[in-house]
Formats: C-alpha cells, sequence, structure tokens
C-alpha cells in the first residue's frame, strides 16, 4: 500500500504543487488534499482516486514502491526513474 508520504514526496521530487497533481491525475484538489493529509499508512479516500495519482507520478517520472515491493535500489519509498525508463509502463503501485 501507498502512504500519504509517499505521495508527499513523489509530488516534492517531481517539483509539482498539490494543484499540478490534481489536474495531472484528473482529481480535485481537495481530493488531493485529504489524501496527503491522511496520518499513518492508511491514504483517506477510494481505490480508484488512489491509482489515479499513483499512476499520474509514475507517469511524470517517479517509481513508487508500496509496502512488501523492492526495487533495485530497496524497499519501500519513492525514486525517480531513468529518463530512459520514464515512458515504460508500471504497475499501479497498489497491492490491496
Amino acid at each position: 500500500m501507498i502512504s500519504s508520504g509517499q505521495i508527499r514526496a513523489a509530488r516534492a521530487l517531481l517539483g509539482l504543487d498539490q494543484r499540478s497533481l490534481a489536474e495531472i491525475s484528473g482529481l480535485s484538489l481537495p481530493t488531493i488534499q485529504r489524501m496527503e493529509s491522511s496520518e499513518g499508512d492508511q491514504v483517506r479516500g477510494n481505490v480508484d482516486s488512489l491509482v489515479k495519482v499513483v499512476q499520474a507520478l509514475e507517469r511524470a517520472g517517479v517509481q513508487m514502491i508500496a509496502e512488501g515491493e523492492t526495487s533495485s535500489e530497496g524497499g519501500r519509498g519513492v525514486r525517480l526513474r531513468s529518463q530512459a525508463n520514464v515512458d515504460q509502463p508500471q504497475g499501479d503501485g497498489y497491492e490491496g
């Protein structure tokens, strides 16, 4: 599962503000604000909204690594992908 902290970190790595993330994900600004203000590992919102946010962030160039997943650089977190890998499809980053 992706945490609210990972969403904030991914947005920061990409230099996006909340409004920009709302635009590229097709969600409202209040939805993004609610998701990012969630405490702990549970992101407030529905699964469809979470998937839209993760997909938008991955299209923009980050790799979202959920709890229990790994990447070549390590475990859970957010990492910038190399430019060569930005257009390659990734998983939805959500394990439910």
